[in-house]
């Protein structure tokens, strides 16, 4: 544990930590970057073009927030539980029926939502969920202006805020109350820019939200957990845990209430082990994060893979955690996630997109290691 946390501790302290590397490590990993980025286009052109021969329209539902005019897909699917809840039916039976109905899963019961968004439909309606997702979308947007204060210029900055906007105006569909993955993703968010070793209370609010709204940001939770051990913040530990404690409460009282709706003949899901490798990560992001589906496969893949390459040069706790946060989710979706699954990807938005705003001098940190001008080099001569 004490190799570990000198071995964090270390990294945290590096400002730009693609100056510090070695000449060749830096020429290594510029040209691993370079065969990414030309890969990326290609594969990403080629998994866009098989999922709009097999699931256009589902794809687009999902990406617009917009139900189809045939009352299938998700987005009914939620509609049609909401409008069964204001007659007066239980969220449970209302769920379990109409999956049943329209050939969803009920097995295992993570197929089933969390009751929190319908609840809040029932509550105050599809409006202030928009509200609330506007409210979280602003809150983010200045999150992370104040989280990369000293940290880069104010160019950097600027164009930072503008790129977590624009990845995130999902916030202002009319039907954002339906989808879980993008409310949960600006919680998450929103936690990882209002994080302070000081005061990391507000993050651990928004991501009990996000928590409660989308059991997907579990692995957000677990690695801040397990960060905190290693740094032996054990006030900061101690309110994680109690958080994971209410998580499984949360969910097994979730497990028993769909279990008790179940009938003889419910489908089971097909499961979550894909595999179809990274590039359902950037394939996801180009269909679903503003601007990229505006742009051809082709281009937008290489423009999803950059904001990765931007937060790993970040450095120091906020570029580390980020970059853990980012590179895991996108390791699960490679292993885990279908092809109908890419809305995975909204838990990393709108936050993943500012990266690109840090990729030109994570590029340029490494061009100046190669040309033997970075950390490294400078130590040596010293």
């Amino acid at each position: 544990m004490d190799r570990l946390t000198h071995v964090l501790a270390r990294w945290e302290a590096l400002e730009r930590p693609f100056r510090a590397l070695p000449r060749w490590g830096a020429a290594m990993l510029l040209l691993l970057l370079l065969a990414a980025l030309v890969w990326s286009s290609f594969a990403v052109a080629d998994l866009t073009g098989l999922r709009n021969r097999h699931g256009a329209a589902a794809t687009r539902q999902a990406s617009t927030g917009q139900a189809s005019g045939g009352g299938t897909g998700d987005l009914a699917l939620y509609e049609r539980i909401n409008r069964r809840m204001e007659q007066g039916e239980g969220y449970y039976q209302a769920a379990l029926a109409e999956q049943r109905t329209h050939n969803y899963p009920t097995i295992p019961f993570v197929t089933v939502r969390t009751p929190i968004m319908a609840w809040g439909s029932l509550l105050f309606g599809q409006l202030g969920w928009r509200i609330i997702a506007a409210a979280l979308l602003i809150a983010t947007t200045f999150a992370w202006v104040a989280a990369l204060q000293g940290r880069v210029s104010s160019t950097e900055r600027a164009l930072a805020a503008l790129l977590v906007f624009t990845a995130g105006t999902g916030a202002f569909l009319e039907r954002v109350g339906l989808l879980h993955d993008l409310v949960a993703g600006l919680s998450l968010s929103l936690a990882l820019g209002l994080y302070r070793p000081h005061r990391w209370w507000p993050s651990w609010l928004a991501a009990s939200a996000a928590l409660a709204i989308r059991e997907l940001a579990l692995p957000f939770v677990l690695l801040w957990a397990a960060m905190a051990l290693v740094r032996r913040n054990w006030g900061e530990f101690a309110a994680l845990a109690v958080l994971l404690a209410l998580f499984a409460l949360g969910m097994a009282l979730h497990a028993s209430a769909v279990m008790a709706e179940r009938l003889p003949g419910d489908l089971p899901s097909q499961g979550w082990d894909a595999m179809l490798g990274p590039a359902l990560f950037l394939s996801s992001l180009a269909e679903v994060a503003p601007p990229l589906p505006l742009l051809p496969p082709g281009v937008a893949g290489p423009l999803a893979l950059l904001p990765l390459a931007g937060w790993m040069g970040l450095g120091g706790r906020i570029g580390l955690t980020a970059s853990l946060w980012f590179a895991g989710f996108a390791l699960a979706m490679a292993l885990f996630a279908r092809a109908t699954n890419f809305y995975w990807v909204l838990l990393v938005l709108p936050a993943y997109a500012a990266g690109m705003a840090l990729t030109p001098r994570a590029i340029a940190d490494l061009v100046a290691a190669v040309l033997g001008r970075g950390l490294a080099q400078r130590q040596t001569r010293g």
